[in-house]
């Protein structure tokens, strides 16, 4: 069985910068990538980052393992991390479905949610291009087209035409079913969405079940969100404390309540950008070797 300092459990932002950060530690680090298209594949860039603004998702991680491959100290397994198993005598042992076990003295668990899409037909065509989940990751490439905000919110739809007026001038409010409560000032369509009209990802018309046609030609739509398999197998067996909202619960320097295994990204949180994740990939690293080096304090100094 192969040793390693840390395991990383997902190859996105979080945890590629986490083994950055690692390798200059001069840690031994494992990271555990599944073969599945990552969530952010139907995007034709990742924008955020300076300096990397704008490269695919497929060229961005090529990127970061050219940076990876320059200090030696980073595997990569296509595999998917199926349990993680704390040893008696500290450290885990990490199973996969495409290899065998490997033991790491902590863990990072950065491998994301799985988004909920709905069954509407035209959705899966227009994600990542003309229905978005944030404004900040794509809307200046949807800038100037007319928007609907998908929401049965009604604080939410409050602030949708104001919020989003610097991306579009025609902004409105599509509840895909009914609102609770009127809200004021803000065009709202109610009624199921059945349809997206598009033609190659590129929205023109939503259609409502009893056959109405919105023109619109981009949707801001955030679906569900549920924990990858691994995260509830963890939270059944080890009590890993997941929140009513789905995402894994750390302190504020990414530990969760089991010692030696920590998070990081979009699996932690419903704020969900690739800046972000990287920010608290290298946080979580930064703990993992202060905790394993018995913390880096500095006493505080004393008062005149």
């Amino acid at each position: 069985m192969q040793h390693y300092d840390a395991a990383i459990i997902g190859g996105g932002p979080a945890g590629l910068t986490a083994a950055m950060t690692l390798s200059r530690s001069v840690r031994r680090v494992a990271v555990l990538e599944t073969r599945r298209p990552p969530r952010n594949a139907p995007s034709r860039g990742v924008h955020g980052i300076v300096g990397l603004d704008g490269l695919s998702p497929d060229e961005y991680r090529r990127r970061a393992w050219a940076d990876l491959a320059r200090y030696g100290m980073a595997d990569m397994y296509e595999t998917t991390a199926t349990d993680v198993i704390p040893d008696p005598d500290g450290g885990f042992t990490v199973l996969s479905d495409r290899r065998g076990p490997l033991w790491a003295h902590q863990v990072l668990l950065a491998a994301g949610v799985i988004d909920v899409h709905p069954e509407v037909e035209g959705f899966g065509e227009c994600w990542g291009r003309t229905v978005i989940h944030c404004p900040f990751c794509v809307g200046w490439e949807n800038q100037g087209r007319t928007w609907g905000v998908v929401t049965s919110d009604p604080a939410f739809a409050r602030t949708a035409v104001a919020g989003f007026s610097a991306w579009s001038p025609d902004v409105i409010v599509l509840a895909d079913g009914t609102l609770p409560e009127p809200v004021p000032g803000t065009r709202v369509v109610e009624g199921r969405i059945r349809r997206l009209h598009h033609t190659g990802g590129r929205l023109h018309a939503v259609e409502l079940e009893d056959g109405t046609l919105v023109e619109r030609q981009t949707l801001l739509w955030q679906p569900g969100q549920r924990p990858v398999p691994l995260v509830t197998r963890l939270a059944e067996r080890l009590g890993l404390v997941v929140g009513g909202d789905g995402y894994v619960k750390t302190d504020e320097s990414h530990r969760t309540d089991v010692p030696g295994l920590y998070a990081a990204g979009d699996l932690i949180t419903e704020s969900q950008a690739a800046i972000g994740s990287a920010a608290a990939g290298s946080a979580a690293a930064f703990t993992m070797i202060s905790d394993a080096c018995g913390a880096w304090a500095v006493e505080p100094a004393e008062a005149p």
